[in-house]
């Protein structure tokens, strides 16, 4: 696993007055151009899947021997950004430096007018301390990722909204967020004992906006042992942004254990398992819950575990309407950190585009005793896998933001476990937001309990004071399991009042 405080790091550096130091003219420049067509990259893909995987390139060794400390001293400064000096183009280009984890360079073009024209590489665009150590430069070295920057609140102020750096690996955030949680391109593998593979974004193609555009276009060229692929993202900052992606993966070799639109994250702990933690603040992570609207139109919520052991879920499915990593808790008091702001962190929402056909919306949880690590990922699995020497290709949109509610029926707001008195079972807590359509006597709502194993009793309904929302109460004894898998729903007069809230209990 990945150390996950790269671009939080990056982006305090980025806000160093130590740029206000010194005059230099801008860096960045393009090289000649050549034709250039969005099929050429969906052409590239193509023909580089029917020809043996060659690793790329990779920097000098003494680079990626740095220490994290020693990464983080070395910065991009803005005044060498791409546009920077054209008023009239609404978005701003950074680049990240190689080295520790970013051990392969990648190419960056620009578009303009049918013409890609390369991002020449230039150590002189960035900035770094003196505890930056000495190290080689040879023509190996090239950008690890890039960032984007647009005017977002303040006519002038170019705040970032996303960035690409690291396999195939992306982040964004709402105007307001900060960075929390990361896409991927692909997951090939993820959990399998024989270890996970990680395709690499080689290739970025990115279109020069038009004065007063909103959205970003970028273009990707995906490559790995396994396949390669040709992705496309169009990009509009914004509370929230949406990101809408349309991929075409090209397998080299039958993929059973794939994953479609992966999301990364991280979930330590929060009420539910808080006593396994000494720690002042009340909850650590970068999102609670998953969420799913299933083919049916069943809208689910699985509050996210940081269990003992690897665990593996799959929400089998048909075509789902939409699922995605939520963070819910979105007051200060519900983490009380005034570093990592987690209630700041947005949640990323996928509403695919298209026939999707059978599968599983797949979470696997990781065990982790810190933060700094990513132990969820949450993605599609296909039922057939992709097969050898076919085009699979798949379109949805990315929302990255503040909203929680997808679906129908009330939501959880948050989930509670605990031990009941004198460890008579164990007492579960389940706070409902509050809502017109909840009948002021509670009595009239239908509670649903169901395990898979233990004994579980019926439940009781009362109204939360604090939400104005329903709280539903139930208690549950393990006696010898080890696994039980809980689903509970509030009904109203037979139709579903809640969305189902689903949870797996380990001993």
């Amino acid at each position: 696993m990945l150390r996950r405080d790269f671009i939080a790091s990056l982006a305090a550096l980025a806000a160093s007055p130590a740029w206000a130091e010194g005059t230099h003219e801008p860096g960045l420049k393009l090289d000649g151009p050549t034709p250039f067509d969005p099929a050429d990259v969906l052409g590239l893909a193509r023909t580089l899947s029917k020809h043996p995987y060659h690793p790329p390139a990779r920097v000098p060794k003494e680079w990626t021997d740095i220490a994290y400390e020693d990464y983080v001293s070395i910065w991009f400064d803005v005044r060498n950004a791409l546009w920077n000096d054209e008023s009239e183009t609404p978005l701003r280009l950074d680049v990240f430096a190689p080295g520790l984890y970013f051990p392969h360079p990648i190419d960056i073009s620009i578009v303009e007018d049918g013409m890609a024209r390369p991002l020449r590489f230039d150590f002189e665009v960035f900035d770094k301390t003196d505890k930056f150590p000495d190290l080689p430069t040879d023509d190996t070295l090239g950008y690890s990722g890039l960032r984007l920057r647009a005017e977002l609140e303040k006519p002038g102020i170019y705040q970032e909204f996303a960035v690409f750096q690291g396999a195939s690996y992306f982040r964004a955030i709402g105007t307001g967020d900060i960075y929390g949680q990361s896409a991927r391109g692909l997951a090939i593998n993820t959990a399998s004992p024989d270890g996970e593979e990680f395709p690499e974004f080689r290739a970025f193609w990115l279109e020069k906006p038009q004065s007063g555009s909103q959205t970003f276009v970028v273009h990707a060229l995906l490559n790995s042992p396994s396949c390669t692929g040709a992705y496309r993202f169009e990009i509009t900052p914004g509370q929230p942004l949406t990101m809408d992606v349309t991929s075409h993966v090209f397998p080299r070799v039958d993929l059973e254990n794939v994953g479609i639109a992966p999301l990364t994250s991280m979930f330590q702990y929060d009420q539910t398992n808080r006593h396994r933690f000494s720690d002042f603040r009340p909850a650590v992570h970068d999102t609670d819950g998953l969420s799913i609207v299933n083919g049916a139109g069943e809208t689910l919520w699985r509050p996210l575990a940081n269990p003992n052991t690897l665990q593996i879920s799959e929400f089998i499915d048909n075509n789902p309407k939409g699922f995605g990593l939520l963070q819910r808790a979105r007051e200060f008091g519900d983490f009380a950190d005034l570093q990592a702001l987690y209630h700041r962190r947005p949640g990323v929402w996928i509403e695919p585009e298209g026939d999707w056909g059978p599968g599983a919306v797949t979470l696997v949880e990781i065990p982790t005793q810190s933060e700094i690590y990513d132990n969820i990922v949450c993605y599609w699995k296909p039922q057939a896998g992709l097969k050898r020497g076919s085009e699979a290709t798949f379109s949805y949109r990315l929302t990255w933001g503040e909203e929680t509610e997808q679906g129908q029926g009330i939501s959880v707001l948050n989930t509670m476990i605990g031990a009941a008195f004198e460890n008579n079972g164990t007492i579960v807590a389940i706070d409902f937001a509050p809502a017109s359509s909840v009948p002021e006597d509670l009595s009239e709502v239908e509670i649903h309990v169901e395990s898979t194993a233990g004994e579980v009793s019926s439940g009781v309904l009362q109204r939360n004071p604090e939400t104005g929302g329903p709280r539903l109460a139930f208690k549950f004894h393990t006696g010898e399991e080890t696994l039980i898998e809980f689903r509970a729903q509030l009904r109203l007069a037979g139709a579903p009042l809640s969305e189902v809230w689903l949870y797996r209990w380990t001993a």
